[in-house]
């Protein structure tokens, strides 16, 4: 689904009456006849979408992710998906305030970058790979997000698809390795595990030789593997959505 889809963003207009005007013709905003609903949602309808034009086609994902309510902002990937930022973090334990981040890394229009701390993971770094239209993680609203804010003094205000909740939405439950051959996805290293990552980072700590590498390709895969469980899922979630 694309945003020129979407009705949902306008105020008073829920699903419902989303998919009576799908149904009725108006399966895309240049699709809209004002005589498909009452008078008062006509106008906020045609009101948003003389708006919502100009922006779409500044690249503004801002706007549409405060118009958007929060369960529906996987909407915005087809739209932003060439642009889309792919990330994940790995750290030396769960607790942001304690622990400290090791790598992280960046999946984008096709390229993967990857930070390591002690090396190039700094503050600058890391505002410059976050500068997207759309920031899409795994869990990353409750973890990755809140722990680069905290151990870097960073303000993440870009707008921010976490696929957990839409991989809920079509059956898809678990952890990111869990869900991964349930879209297709094959990992070069299925044996290794969130705790491996920490082992890893003591050891490279320790000087053990091809540690930190290991790590570091776990983790890409992390960030890259992101782009096709995104893809399956928005895939599924347009075929529940759209009649």
């Amino acid at each position: 689904m694309r945003l020129e889809n979407t009705y949902i963003a306008v105020d008073g207009v829920g699903e419902t009456t989303e998919r009576n005007l799908w149904e009725r013709g108006a399966r895309t905003w240049s699709e809209f006849d004002p005589s498909l609903c009452g008078s008062t949602t006509a106008d906020r309808i045609e009101s948003f979408i003389d708006t919502a034009r100009p922006r779409l086609d500044s690249g503004d994902s801002d706007f549409f992710a405060r118009q958007l309510p929060s369960s529906e902002r996987w909407r915005l990937y087809e739209n932003f998906r060439d642009e889309a930022c792919f990330f994940d973090i790995e750290t030396t334990g769960l607790d942001h305030s304690q622990n400290e981040v090791t790598c992280v890394s960046f999946h984008q229009g096709g390229d993967t970058e990857t930070l390591v701390s002690g090396d190039d993971l700094t503050r600058e770094n890391l505002q410059a790979l976050l500068d997207s239209p759309l920031l899409v993680t795994f869990n990353g609203a409750r973890f990755d997000v809140p722990f680069l804010e905290e151990s870097f003094d960073l303000s993440i205000d870009i707008p921010h698809l976490d696929l957990m909740y839409p991989c809920k939405r079509v059956g898809l439950s678990g952890g990111l390795k869990a869900i991964e051959p349930e879209v297709g996805v094959e990992r070069d290293r299925p044996d290794i595990s969130g705790k491996d990552a920490v082992r890893l980072w003591r050891e490279h700590e320790r000087g053990v030789d091809g540690s930190l590498e290991t790590l570091v390709s776990y983790n890409r895969e992390d960030a890259v593997n992101l782009r096709t469980v995104a893809d399956r899922t928005v895939e599924r979630l347009d075929r529940k959505t759209l009649p």
